[in-house]
Protein backbone atom coordinates (compact mmCIF):
# COMPACT_ATOMS: atom_id res chain seq x y z
CA UNK A 1 0.00 0.00 0.00
CA UNK A 2 3.13 2.20 0.69
CA UNK A 3 4.49 1.85 -2.36
CA UNK A 4 1.02 2.67 -4.70
CA UNK A 5 0.99 5.48 -2.40
CA UNK A 6 4.29 6.97 -3.05
CA UNK A 7 3.77 5.62 -6.89
CA UNK A 8 0.72 7.73 -7.13
CA UNK A 9 2.52 10.71 -5.90
CA UNK A 10 4.86 10.61 -8.23
CA UNK A 11 2.43 10.50 -10.77
CA UNK A 12 0.26 13.66 -9.58
CA UNK A 13 4.20 15.30 -9.70
CA UNK A 14 4.68 14.42 -13.05
CA UNK A 15 1.52 15.91 -13.89
CA UNK A 16 1.86 19.08 -12.18
CA UNK A 17 5.59 19.23 -14.26
CA UNK A 18 4.26 18.88 -17.33
CA UNK A 19 0.76 20.96 -17.25
CA UNK A 20 2.88 23.79 -19.04
CA UNK A 21 4.47 22.48 -21.92
CA UNK A 22 2.21 23.17 -24.82
CA UNK A 23 2.14 27.52 -23.64
CA UNK A 24 4.99 28.71 -26.01
CA UNK A 25 3.25 26.62 -28.94
CA UNK A 26 -0.26 28.24 -27.81
CA UNK A 27 1.83 31.75 -27.92
CA UNK A 28 3.70 30.58 -31.48
CA UNK A 29 -0.14 30.04 -33.45
CA UNK A 30 -2.00 33.09 -31.58
CA UNK A 31 0.98 35.11 -32.99
CA UNK A 32 0.66 33.72 -36.52
CA UNK A 33 -2.89 33.95 -36.68
CA UNK A 34 -2.95 37.71 -35.55
CA UNK A 35 -0.84 38.68 -38.90
CA UNK A 36 -2.66 36.26 -41.07
CA UNK A 37 -5.72 37.72 -39.96
CA UNK A 38 -4.37 40.83 -40.90
CA UNK A 39 -3.40 39.82 -44.37
CA UNK A 40 -6.77 38.34 -45.37
CA UNK A 41 -4.50 34.95 -45.75
CA UNK A 42 -7.77 32.33 -45.42
CA UNK A 43 -5.84 28.74 -45.95
CA UNK A 44 -3.55 30.18 -43.20
CA UNK A 45 -6.35 30.74 -40.91
CA UNK A 46 -7.86 27.64 -41.14
CA UNK A 47 -4.24 26.27 -40.61
CA UNK A 48 -3.89 27.74 -37.37
CA UNK A 49 -7.45 27.78 -36.23
CA UNK A 50 -6.59 23.85 -36.30
CA UNK A 51 -3.43 24.17 -35.39
CA UNK A 52 -4.45 26.20 -31.93
CA UNK A 53 -7.20 23.71 -31.38
CA UNK A 54 -5.09 20.40 -31.63
CA UNK A 55 -2.43 22.36 -29.33
CA UNK A 56 -5.56 22.74 -26.46
CA UNK A 57 -5.69 19.13 -26.82
CA UNK A 58 -2.74 18.23 -25.97
CA UNK A 59 -2.85 20.63 -23.33
CA UNK A 60 -5.85 19.06 -21.51
CA UNK A 61 -4.07 15.43 -22.15
CA UNK A 62 -1.28 16.71 -20.30
CA UNK A 63 -3.16 18.08 -17.57
CA UNK A 64 -5.44 15.38 -17.26
CA UNK A 65 -3.37 12.34 -17.92
CA UNK A 66 -5.26 11.29 -21.59
CA UNK A 67 -1.87 10.07 -23.48
CA UNK A 68 -4.13 9.53 -26.52
CA UNK A 69 -4.64 13.43 -26.80
CA UNK A 70 -0.90 13.75 -26.55
CA UNK A 71 -0.56 11.42 -29.51
CA UNK A 72 -2.87 13.31 -31.71
CA UNK A 73 -1.14 16.46 -30.89
CA UNK A 74 2.39 14.56 -32.11
CA UNK A 75 0.87 12.93 -35.04
CA UNK A 76 -0.59 16.74 -35.76
CA UNK A 77 2.77 18.10 -35.63
CA UNK A 78 4.03 15.89 -38.67
CA UNK A 79 0.96 17.69 -40.67
CA UNK A 80 1.77 20.84 -39.25
CA UNK A 81 5.35 20.77 -40.27
CA UNK A 82 4.16 20.11 -43.77
CA UNK A 83 2.39 22.51 -43.97
CA UNK A 84 4.59 25.14 -42.97
CA UNK A 85 6.99 23.65 -45.43
CA UNK A 86 4.88 24.08 -48.27
CA UNK A 87 4.34 27.74 -46.96
CA UNK A 88 7.93 28.10 -47.66
CA UNK A 89 8.06 26.58 -50.94
CA UNK A 90 4.83 29.24 -51.49
CA UNK A 91 7.08 32.21 -50.65
CA UNK A 92 10.64 31.09 -52.12
CA UNK A 93 8.27 30.04 -55.33
CA UNK A 94 9.96 26.37 -55.41
CA UNK A 95 8.26 24.03 -57.89
CA UNK A 96 6.26 26.24 -60.15
CA UNK A 97 4.69 28.23 -56.91
CA UNK A 98 4.14 31.79 -57.24
CA UNK A 99 3.74 34.28 -54.16
CA UNK A 100 2.12 36.56 -56.10
CA UNK A 101 -1.13 34.11 -56.97
CA UNK A 102 -4.38 34.43 -54.95
CA UNK A 103 -3.60 30.16 -53.40
CA UNK A 104 -3.10 31.14 -50.01
CA UNK A 105 -6.69 33.60 -50.22
CA UNK A 106 -8.78 30.85 -52.40
CA UNK A 107 -8.90 33.68 -54.52
CA UNK A 108 -11.27 35.47 -52.83
CA UNK A 109 -9.20 38.51 -53.17
CA UNK A 110 -5.97 39.72 -54.28
CA UNK A 111 -4.37 40.68 -50.34
CA UNK A 112 -1.13 39.59 -50.13
CA UNK A 113 0.82 39.27 -46.56
CA UNK A 114 0.41 42.11 -44.09
CA UNK A 115 4.14 42.08 -43.82
CA UNK A 116 4.24 42.93 -47.54
CA UNK A 117 3.19 46.54 -46.64
CA UNK A 118 4.08 46.82 -42.97
CA UNK A 119 7.23 45.39 -42.85
CA UNK A 120 10.38 46.79 -41.49
CA UNK A 121 10.92 49.77 -42.70
CA UNK A 122 8.17 49.36 -45.52
CA UNK A 123 7.07 52.97 -46.41
CA UNK A 124 3.92 52.76 -48.88
CA UNK A 125 3.27 55.00 -51.81
CA UNK A 126 -0.29 56.61 -53.30
CA UNK A 127 -0.98 59.23 -55.46
CA UNK A 128 -4.49 59.96 -55.99
CA UNK A 129 -6.73 58.40 -58.48
CA UNK A 130 -9.57 60.86 -58.89
CA UNK A 131 -9.84 60.65 -62.62
CA UNK A 132 -10.86 57.38 -62.69
CA UNK A 133 -14.47 56.61 -61.60
CA UNK A 134 -15.08 53.57 -59.29
CA UNK A 135 -11.47 53.71 -57.38
CA UNK A 136 -11.15 55.56 -54.24
CA UNK A 137 -9.71 59.18 -53.51
CA UNK A 138 -6.12 57.16 -53.17
CA UNK A 139 -4.94 53.83 -54.67
CA UNK A 140 -2.03 51.85 -53.57
CA UNK A 141 0.75 51.61 -55.54
CA UNK A 142 3.79 50.82 -54.25
CA UNK A 143 6.05 49.63 -51.39
CA UNK A 144 9.88 51.14 -50.95
CA UNK A 145 12.31 51.14 -48.47
CA UNK A 146 11.53 47.60 -46.69
CA UNK A 147 14.82 45.99 -44.90
CA UNK A 148 13.64 42.65 -45.40
CA UNK A 149 11.66 41.59 -48.40
CA UNK A 150 7.97 39.98 -47.01
CA UNK A 151 8.76 37.04 -47.98
CA UNK A 152 11.62 35.93 -46.29
CA UNK A 153 9.71 37.64 -42.95
CA UNK A 154 6.73 34.32 -43.81
CA UNK A 155 9.91 31.78 -44.51
CA UNK A 156 11.27 32.97 -41.03
CA UNK A 157 7.61 32.39 -39.11
CA UNK A 158 7.25 28.80 -41.01
CA UNK A 159 11.23 27.76 -40.31
CA UNK A 160 10.44 28.86 -36.45
CA UNK A 161 7.23 26.94 -36.40
CA UNK A 162 8.65 24.05 -37.84
CA UNK A 163 11.16 24.32 -34.84
CA UNK A 164 8.06 24.87 -32.37
CA UNK A 165 6.71 21.95 -33.92
CA UNK A 166 9.54 19.70 -33.80
CA UNK A 167 10.35 20.29 -29.98
CA UNK A 168 6.67 19.52 -29.02
CA UNK A 169 7.09 16.76 -30.95
CA UNK A 170 10.35 15.46 -28.93
CA UNK A 171 8.48 16.48 -25.87
CA UNK A 172 5.00 14.75 -26.45
CA UNK A 173 6.53 11.64 -26.99
CA UNK A 174 8.62 12.19 -23.68
CA UNK A 175 5.42 13.04 -21.73
CA UNK A 176 3.52 9.90 -23.29
CA UNK A 177 6.24 7.25 -22.48
CA UNK A 178 6.67 8.76 -18.94
CA UNK A 179 2.61 8.22 -18.54
CA UNK A 180 2.79 5.08 -19.66
CA UNK A 181 5.64 3.88 -17.49
CA UNK A 182 3.81 4.90 -14.67
CA UNK A 183 0.56 3.58 -15.62
CA UNK A 184 2.54 0.23 -16.47
CA UNK A 185 4.55 0.43 -12.81
CA UNK A 186 1.00 1.03 -10.95
CA UNK A 187 -0.97 -1.57 -12.72
CA UNK A 188 2.39 -4.32 -11.58
CA UNK A 189 1.85 -3.25 -7.73
CA UNK A 190 -1.54 -3.63 -7.93
CA UNK A 191 -2.74 -0.22 -7.27
CA UNK A 192 -5.93 -1.08 -10.24
CA UNK A 193 -6.41 -4.60 -8.77
CA UNK A 194 -10.40 -4.19 -7.08
CA UNK A 195 -9.76 -6.67 -4.91
CA UNK A 196 -5.72 -6.76 -3.02
CA UNK A 197 -4.45 -8.57 -1.47
CA UNK A 198 -5.39 -7.86 2.13
CA UNK A 199 -8.90 -8.74 1.30
CA UNK A 200 -8.26 -12.79 0.19
CA UNK A 201 -6.50 -13.08 3.79
CA UNK A 202 -9.78 -11.41 5.49
CA UNK A 203 -11.77 -14.69 5.01
CA UNK A 204 -9.63 -17.13 6.61
CA UNK A 205 -8.80 -14.90 9.63
CA UNK A 206 -12.39 -14.45 10.44
CA UNK A 207 -12.66 -18.26 10.06
CA UNK A 208 -9.87 -18.96 12.18
CA UNK A 209 -11.51 -16.18 14.57
CA UNK A 210 -15.06 -17.98 14.77
CA UNK A 211 -13.53 -21.41 15.14
CA UNK A 212 -11.43 -20.39 18.07
CA UNK A 213 -15.14 -18.43 19.80
CA UNK A 214 -16.76 -21.77 19.40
Amino acid sequence: EGACQNLENKHQESRSCNSPFPSPFQLAALERQVFDFLGYQWAPILANFLHIIIVILGLFGTIQYRPRYIVVYAIWTAVWVTWNIFIICFYLEVGGLSKDSELLTFNISRHQSWWSENGPGCVRKEASMSGIKGLDSHSYISVIGCALEYRYIEVMHSSFQILIALVGFVYACYVVSVFTEEEDSFDFIGGFDPFPLYHVNEKPTNLLFKQTYL
